[in-house]
C-alpha cells in the first residue's frame, strides 16, 4: 500500500493544541461512558504526524464502543479553536466496514490502517488494521475493477453535468461538478492501482488531477474507460446487461 501503516502511542511531547483537545475528548468519553468505550484514537493528519502542526486543521477522532447505540453520539464541533470530527462506532460494526471494498475505498482505507491510540487497553486498533489488510490480501482483481467501474460512472456523470453547466454559463455550479468529477476520477485511479489516499485533497493531488480542466478530466475518464474495458467489462452495455448485473 502506498500510504503508511502506523498505529503507535501518542507523542505527548508535541507542542500542538490539537493533541491537548484530542486527549481531553478521550478522557471525557472514558469518564462519562466507562462501561461503553473500548478504544479511542485519532486518524488523519494528526495520526500521520507529519503535517505542519497547524492548530486550525481538523482532528478526526474515533470512539469505539462494545455495543451499538452506546457511548457518545457522533458529532462535529469546534473545541478551543480546534475542529473535532467525532466518529462513534460499535467494534463489530466498524470491523465490518473495514472488510468492505467499496468505490470509496481509496478515501476510507487510511482511517483503518493509520491511527494513533489515545486509549486501547485490549489492542483492538491493531485488530482493525489487520482485518482491513487481510481483506485486501484476499480481494480478487475483479473486485477492484467492479468498484472502479462504479466510481467511473459517478465521475462520468459529474463531468457531463459540469460540461452542460459551463455551456449554460452556470460557472459556479460547473466548477463544483468538475470538482466531483476530479475526485471520482482520482478514486478510479486509486482502485485500479490499489492505492489509497489520506483525504480528497491528497487524492486529486497525487493523481495529477488537482486543477485539471474540463478537457483534461475528460481525457482521464476516457483512458480509464479503456482500461476498464481491457479488464474484461466495458463501461457501456445493453439493457439486458443492466438488468442482469
Amino acid at each position: 500500500m502506498s500510504a503508511s501503516i502506523e498505529q503507535t502511542g501518542v507523542d505527548r511531547g508535541r507542542d500542538d493544541r490539537r493533541w491537548t483537545v484530542a486527549e481531553q475528548v478521550a478522557e471525557a468519553a472514558r469518564r462519562r461512558f466507562p462501561a461503553d468505550v473500548l478504544a479511542v484514537a485519532v486518524h488523519g493528519p494528526l495520526a500521520h504526524g507529519d503535517d505542519d502542526g497547524g492548530g486550525d486543521r481538523e482532528v478526526g477522532m474515533l470512539v469505539v464502543t462494545y455495543r451499538p447505540g452506546t457511548g457518545p453520539p457522533p458529532a462535529t464541533r469546534r473545541v478551543d479553536g480546534v475542529l473535532v470530527d467525532l466518529t462513534v462506532a460499535a467494534a463489530d460494526d466498524y470491523l465490518g466496514q473495514a472488510r468492505v471494498l467499496s468505490p470509496l475505498w481509496p478515501l476510507t482505507a487510511d482511517r483503518y490502517v493509520t491511527t494513533r491510540a489515545l486509549h486501547d487497553p485490549t489492542g483492538w486498533l491493531p485488530t482493525l488494521r489487520d482485518e482491513h489488510l487481510g481483506r485486501l490480501a484476499r480481494a480478487r482483481p475483479a473486485e477492484f475493477s467492479t468498484a472502479a467501474r462504479q466510481a467511473w460512472y459517478r465521475g462520468s456523470a459529474a463531468h457531463a453535468r459540469a460540461a452542460r453547466l459551463a455551456e449554460w454559463y452556470e460557472t459556479d455550479q460547473a466548477l463544483l461538478m468538475l470538482g466531483e468529477a476530479r475526485l471520482a476520477a482520482a478514486t478510479v485511479t486509486g482502485l485500479l492501482s490499489r492505492t489509497y489516499f489520506r483525504d480528497p485533497g491528497d487524492a486529486v493531488r497525487r493523481t495529477g488531477l488537482a486543477g485539471a480542466d474540463m478537457t483534461e478530466v475528460g481525457l482521464v475518464l476516457a483512458r480509464q474507460a479503456e482500461e476498464l474495458t481491457a479488464r474484461g467489462r466495458p463501461v457501456d452495455g445493453t439493457v439486458d446487461e443492466l438488468l442482469t448485473g
